[in-house]
């Protein structure tokens, strides 16, 4: 057991170290007829111990949990990415690879060993599903009995690390994906591609990025795309001094590339402001000569520290929803930043069938009573929230005291219905009865009950992304 950082494994963050298949899991309510398909949810949940005192819930071996919903019944089942990382340490009964696979601390057997977790986000794309993180290869998996594929390049086209958040683009088809340092961690390098409809990498460019930063997500409109640089760096050298692979450094400024799609990387425009972070994108469009983005934004990065290793301050920490604005027809480099809502909140998501074009309405998980407040970057969230971006109006669905929600996954009633008319899909720990529940939700009336709640017998980890399959 870590010394430091050794809540991540205490309570809801310890791992689940059983795998589950259950046909029909108890439901109070009614599971809609029109849900239909499953919902992918990922996260960490180490199969060993860690090897050093700076270990990281962001590094943990990655297990995919699946919801399969049809016909009013929720099957469940769940279980580890087999990533090459998890296999050795498998075979040895052992964690060999120190945190983020830092070298210092790892085994010196497998230094240059794949050290991917898969522990991110899923991804549904050309009929394969994917569980993704940003310092590797996409990692397959069976949609139905999540048996382990392996690492995937692509036909040798992506041989190098590739982002946690492609982008769909509903119009065309197309994934759109990025990577920085591709060349290895701390190298200012970054990568953009276009994979098609059935997985075909058809574009890819290379640039170089102000300094090398982790940029967690990206964005894309029906004209541009952006990738941000913010001081969240990254170090080996730093980290072989037993400092801090990711670090906050605060006298960098945060800059924005932004290139219309379809052009050459060396036309890209590089915007800049002070010192800012967000971790995740909630959509981005463009309107007339300007690009707007929505994104969760905090002062310095969650839950990291800084170059030397200390503790930054919690409310700096906290993330809400802002607006950034890019003045293509002007002259200057900067853009302009503006708060929509004051409560903390992370983990934004919109009707996908609407990404890249503007959009009314946004979801997100967040910090809604006062209990919640006090802990500010806590991503310990008990509320989801639906905000309409045109009147500012803002709906809550708040959880007993306690209890956590995971980030909210729409999914559309039918392929045809208004933007935001749907449901809400968030997976729930309830803190009395130390386990988990699948919560549905009228995404239209956050304030209501639940739908129908999939009750499980045991806890799901707190873990980051999820996506849904539909049913063919």
């Amino acid at each position: 057991m870590p010394r430091a950082n050794a809540h991540f494994f205490t309570g809801n963050y310890a791992p689940l170290t059983e795998e589950h298949d259950i046909a029909a899991l108890a439901i109070d309510g009614a599971i809609p007829l029109e849900l239909s398909g499953t919902l992918y949810r990922v996260g960490p949940s180490p199969q060993h111990a860690p090897r050093d005192d700076n270990y990281h819930w962001f590094s943990g071996d990655g297990m995919v949990h699946a919801f399969h919903i049809d016909g009013g019944k929720v099957a469940y089942r769940n279980r580890w990415a087999r990533t090459p990382k998890w296999q050795l340490e498998h075979e040895a009964g052992r964690a060999l690879f120190g945190s983020f696979g830092n070298p210092a601390t790892s085994d010196p057997a497998v230094i240059g060993h794949n050290s991917g977790t898969a522990n991110t986000s899923m991804l549904w794309h050309g009929g394969r599903l994917f569980a993704l993180e940003e310092s590797h290869q996409p990692f397959e998996l069976d949609a139905f009995t999540l048996a382990s594929k392996g690492h995937q390049s692509f036909g040798d086209r992506l041989t190098t690390r590739c982002t946690a958040h492609p982008k769909h683009d509903p119009h065309s088809g197309e994934l759109h994906f990025f990577a920085y340092s591709p060349d290895g961690p701390g190298t200012p390098g970054m990568r953009y591609g276009v994979m098609d409809s059935q997985c075909e990498v058809t574009e890819l460019q290379a640039f170089d990025a102000p300094y090398a930063s982790m940029a967690h997500d990206f964005m894309l409109t029906r004209g541009h795309v952006l990738f941000p640089v913010m001081p969240l760096t990254t170090s080996v050298e730093r980290a072989m001094r037993g400092l801090p692979l990711l670090a906050w450094e605060a006298d960098k400024r945060t800059h924005v590339g932004v290139m219309r799609r379809g052009a050459a990387v060396d036309t890209m425009r590089w915007f800049e402001t002070e010192a800012c972070h967000m971790f995740h994108v909630m959509n981005a469009w463009d309107e007339g000569d300007t690009v707007v983005a929505l994104v969760m934004q905090s002062d310095t990065a969650p839950g990291l520290p800084d170059a030397q290793g200390r503790p930054g301050d919690p409310h700096a920490m906290a993330a809400r929803l802002c607006r950034w604005t890019f003045d293509l027809a002007g002259t200057g480099t900067g853009f302009r930043r503006e708060y929509l809502d004051d409560l903390v909140g992370e983990f934004p998501r919109i009707d996908e069938r609407f990404a890249g074009s503007r959009t009314r309405y946004g979801f997100y998980a967040c910090h809604a009573t006062a209990r919640a407040r006090g802990d500010a970057e806590s991503v310990l969230f008990d509320s989801l929230a639906r905000f309409d971006l045109e009147t500012g109006e803002r709906h809550l669905h708040t959880l007993p005291p306690g209890d956590v929600v995971s980030e909210p996954v729409f999914v559309p009633r039918a392929p045809h219905a208004d933007e935001g008319d749907g449901w809400l899909l968030a997976v729930v720990w309830r803190e009395q009865t130390r386990r988990s529940d699948l919560i549905v939700l009228d995404a239209q009336d956050l304030r209501a009950a639940p739908v129908a709640t999939a009750r499980l017998p045991h806890r799901v980890p707190f873990g980051f992304h999820g996506n849904w399959r539909p049913n063919a």
